[in-house]
């Protein structure tokens, strides 16, 4: 996550409400997928742009994901670092 304060970039939420009301948030846009991922087991099933998307996640937040779901089932969860 970002923001815009009068021109700059900044990685972290705005600490003033001066900033705060100067700020403009910074979106990333990632392509989508059609495909029906619901029985994908693996990482690697899930189509490129999902697996795009995940990893994103994981350097934005700074950790790893362990688990997608791909559907309402047990079985239906994918394990994505499995250590």
């Amino acid at each position: 996550m970002a923001y815009e304060i009068d021109g700059v970039r900044v990685d972290e939420m705005p600490m003033t409400q001066t900033e705060f009301h100067h700020a403009k948030p910074i979106y990333e846009f990632f392509d989508g997928w059609q495909e029906d991922i619901s029985g994908c087991r693996t990482f690697a099933d899930l189509p490129k742009n999902a697996q795009v998307y995940v990893r994103a996640l994981e350097a934005i937040s700074g950790a790893k994901i362990w688990g997608v779901g791909v559907g309402p089932g047990r079985e239906q969860t994918l394990v994505v670092h499995p250590d």
